[in-house]
């Protein structure tokens, strides 16, 4: 995949109602260690699929996806076998699975770990941020650097790349948390083609979570807002229910042959998105 393919692969994207805009597509394209690829028929793209790289240690496969007339003739396992291919000296492969997906990842080797909900709220309304005891401020570029520690250590690889780029673009939508002085759990988020996207948000607690949560629905009232929550959430997942979320549907985690950076899941609450992990 190249640059100019971007304007395809948006368009493929918006077909299937994907969220994902140009921004996401360069921020995979333009880091040289990921890998994209595209099925192309005659002289159109077909199909992609693509590969964030985090560090050496952990790739993350997304935006798996075949033109709607043209599915069922294979294009869509070949994409996976040539990523998979070209991933092969990296030690940890995942993806999150969309049922329809599910089958095929399976029979190429990759194992379930677990579920994460798919959950939207169309119009959020009258939402208020309540004020709290810690800490809370917009990420910065000297916090920046607290929150990369503190996101390696939790989800278990580097992600310097990926939370650089979205910070740089939506600085708005990131914060921090500290709970007596010390970096407590941290939010980032994005805009998209049909959702305000939420994610990630690591914390050492739910209320943490719920903080940094709020904070961000503050400024998106009368929006439709999109988030995917890890399935042992369930205070969380109870509470966003309570405010108007809805679940939609589930992804599935899997691995390929071996997991051996599984992050601490319990302090995993929002994930950045299906496509980048």
């Amino acid at each position: 995949m190249n640059i100019n393919d971007i304007d395809q692969a948006v368009n493929l994207a918006k077909n299937e109602g994907w969220n994902q805009t140009e921004k996401d597509w360069r921020l995979l394209l333009e880091n040289p260690i990921n890998t994209c690829l595209i099925a192309e028929l005659n002289d159109r793209v077909a199909g992609t699929a693509t590969a964030i790289n985090h560090s050496g240690k952990v790739a993350w496969i997304g935006m798996v996806l075949v033109d709607k007339s043209l599915r069922g003739q294979g294009a869509g396992k070949k994409l996976m076998t040539s990523i998979i291919e070209k991933l092969k000296q990296v030690e940890s492969v995942k993806l999150d699975a969309t049922p329809a997906g599910q089958p095929l990842y399976q029979k190429l080797g990759f194992i379930e770990e677990y579920k994460i909900y798919r959950m939207t709220n169309d119009s959020l309304n009258n939402f208020s941020y309540q004020d709290t005891e810690d800490e809370l401020n917009h990420i910065n570029n000297e916090s920046i650097s607290e929150v990369l520690k503190l996101d390696m250590n939790i989800f278990g690889a580097d992600r310097t790349y990926l939370l650089r780029t979205i910070f740089k673009n939506y600085p708005h939508k990131a914060f921090l948390i500290k709970c007596k002085g010390k970096p407590d759990g941290f939010i980032m988020g994005r805009d998209g083609s049909r959702f305000n996207y939420i994610g990630p948000v690591s914390a050492s607690s739910t209320t943490s979570a719920k903080t940094l949560i709020s904070k961000t629905l503050e400024s998106l009232n009368i929006q439709p807002v999109a988030l995917d929550v890890h399935e042992d959430k369930e205070d969380l997942i109870s509470w966003l229910e309570s405010i108007g979320f809805v679940k939609q549907r589930q992804f599935v985690r899997m691995f390929l042959k071996s997991n051996p950076y599984p992050g601490i899941i319990r302090n995993q609450y929002l994930i950045s998105g299906p496509e980048y992990g």
